[in-house]
């Protein structure tokens, strides 16, 4: 069993007021309360609000890094799991769960009033977005076929995280089958 860190445990508390109540109930007081820490103990990993939302990003982006090592060294490749869709009642793989929660929980950062482009958390939510196209983009040499598969992996996804109903199987499998000419 991994061992948990008073930063993990932060940013577990962080995302789970966030996908539980949203951005409005996410106050450093609430966050360091759901952690079982201090306010004091809260600053010392993250020095403001800004800091916390980017640090639960950046950990988006570590949790799809380790979800795509999976896949891959499963023979799938980039643009593959780049269209999966996400299973958030997969209780039995604990990857895809902790990454759909980051990804609902990512979303509701956004409902945060609009902050300037160079803020912490827009350069988090930036980095990360460019992490994903730099494996697409490495793996397809065609970069219009790299961003169409990007802009309809981004889609399934977002369908998921908003709840609607997913996609027929087999046209699922038609469109993975077109976007990687097989």
């Amino acid at each position: 069993m991994p061992v948990t860190t008073t930063r993990d445990r932060i940013l577990d508390a962080l995302e789970t007021l966030l996908v539980d109540k949203g951005m409005s109930q996410v106050t450093l007081e609430n966050v360091a309360a759901t952690a079982g820490v201090s306010k004091g103990g809260l600053l010392y990993h993250f020095k403001s609000k800004d800091a916390l939302l980017a640090g639960l990003v950046r950990r988006l982006g570590e949790r799809a890094t380790d979800q795509l090592a999976q896949a891959t060294a499963q023979g799938r490749s980039v643009a593959e799991w780049y269209l999966q869709t996400p299973n958030p009642h997969n209780d039995s793989d604990a990857l895809e769960l902790a990454l759909y929660r980051s990804m609902v929980a990512a979303m509701r950062t956004l409902e945060a009033p609009h902050a300037p482009a160079d803020d912490e958390l827009q350069r988090a939510l930036t980095d990360v977005m460019n992490s994903w196209k730099d494996g697409l983009d490495a793996e397809v040499p065609d970069p219009v076929q790299a961003e169409l598969i990007r802009l309809a992996g981004d889609g399934i996804y977002l369908r998921t995280l908003l709840g609607l109903p997913p996609l027929d199987p087999d046209l699922h499998r038609a469109v993975i089958t077109r976007l990687l000419n097989r």
